[in-house]
């Protein structure tokens, strides 16, 4: 997510006028603070929650959800208290108690994450309701969204918002803006066509035009990939083995679908390489590997059926993510969610235990349901593995919360 927390941070101090640059997107280490910030205890993770509380928060209780566990109540509660009255989220509010007003700074990424866990976690239909009518209030004209209401359109949070309004049940073709233009129509505006140059870059999505013009970005292009194809981040394994394909040129008439397509074969290419996406950091010579955008397009090659072109890239980051997942719950969140999309077993991910150390870094999900401990009960005679495993999640969850975390939520300063 590496544009997309560039944009929070630049959104917010623009809207703020705040004349120093973000400190996420300095150079140089920002002063040390006076005092460390106070984390909620319904939140997961340690770091600054500040640009990321109600994503990381979001892709966490997906990502139990996702592989059979009750999120804590707490955890839950935290994030629908996050929610304005007018159904939006900003990226995090250190006091829920206190109403929005006109200086709360609203974020469309964090609303559509917490319409997908919303959505997933059943009986929270109220809250996602008013949170697609505030997504669908904020539209641009030109039919895609802003990160912060208000400016311009860009490719990543046009996709995460309509991936959000598929999951709730919409349909992207027929959410329009007051200019008459659909989400799709915003969404198809930022794919690099036939005239794209180089050529390896067709079908690839982009950020914002720079100058005019599109540049092929990776995050926008996994988001897009989703988006094309309605899908939200929880995505179910392929069955069947799917061969990549570029953009066919000269192109044919619009089509989401197809679109997503394409946008998987430029993925798909840009993986052969290394084996991973790279990005180039401040002050890097050379560019690094871009763990979060890999685990994205390989989410987003599972979503188009493409397991052959996904495998080296997942068999990356089951060796190589470690360090930047290390008590990170939006990205241990994000693998979780890489494995399920992939059929991989997210508690022996390159030797990690995902699941375990996820829940480390927040309340202890809930004891399984009574059906559910029914069924366990039955696979174990003894009666007691089950009461075990959940003794020993509950006791590593208790010491993980004090753990200091080394990271924040997935967006620009974790990304790499």
């Amino acid at each position: 997510m590496n544009v997309r927390r560039s944009a929070a941070a630049l959104a917010a101090s623009a809207v703020l006028c705040v004349g120093a640059a973000p400190a996420a997107l300095a150079d140089t280490p920002p002063p040390a603070p006076s005092a460390p910030p106070v984390i909620p205890s319904g939140l997961f993770g340690k770091a600054d929650p500040s640009y990321d509380g109600v994503w990381r928060q979001s892709f966490a209780l997906l990502a139990q959800q996702t592989v059979g566990l009750k999120p804590a109540p707490q955890a839950v509660d935290w994030l629908t208290a996050q929610q304005c009255a007018n159904g939006g989220f900003a990226s995090f509010r250190a006091d829920a108690a206190k109403a929005c007003d006109a200086t709360t700074v609203f974020d469309t990424n964090a609303t559509a994450a917490a319409v997908q866990a919303l959505k997933a976690l059943g009986g929270k239909d109220a809250q996602v309701k008013k949170a697609v009518d505030w997504l669908k209030s904020v539209q641009n004209e030109d039919g895609g969204w802003a990160y912060v209401p208000g400016s311009p359109s860009e490719g990543s949070s046009t996709s995460i918002v309509i991936s959000a309004l598929a999951v709730a049940g919409d349909k992207p073709a027929e959410v329009k803006s007051k200019a008459g233009k659909s989400a799709y129509d915003g969404l198809l505006s930022f794919q690099l066509g036939c005239s794209a140059e180089p050529a390896a870059d067709r079908g690839a999505f982009g950020y914002q035009p720079a100058d005019g013009k599109l540049a092929a970005n990776a995050d926008a292009t996994a988001a897009a990939v989703l988006a094309g194809l309605g899908k939200g981040t929880l995505v179910e394994p392929a069955t069947t083995d799917t061969p990549t394909a570029p953009l066919a040129c000269p192109a044919g008439a619009a089509d989401p679908a197809a679109a997503a397509q394409a946008a998987a074969g430029y993925l798909a290419e840009a993986l052969k390489k290394d084996g991973h996406l790279t990005a180039v950091t401040p002050g890097a010579d050379q560019p690094t590997p871009d763990t979060g955008n890999t685990a994205d397009a390989v989410i987003a090659l599972a979503a188009t059926g493409h397991r052959q072109a996904a495998s080296g890239a997942l068999e990356w980051l089951k060796n190589n993510s470690a360090s930047w997942s290390n008590r990170n719950p939006a990205a241990l969140a994000t693998l979780v969610l890489t494995a399920h999309a992939t059929g991989a077993d997210p508690k022996a991910f390159g030797g990690v235990d995902l699941v375990a150390a996820l829940n480390a870094t927040g309340p202890a999900p809930q004891q399984p349901d009574a059906e559910a401990q029914k069924v366990e009960n039955k696979n174990d005679k003894s009666g007691s593995g089950g009461q075990n495993l959940w003794w020993i999640i509950g006791a590593g969850a208790a010491a993980g919360m004090g753990i200091g975390i080394l990271l924040s939520g997935r967006r620009k300063k974790n990304q790499l």
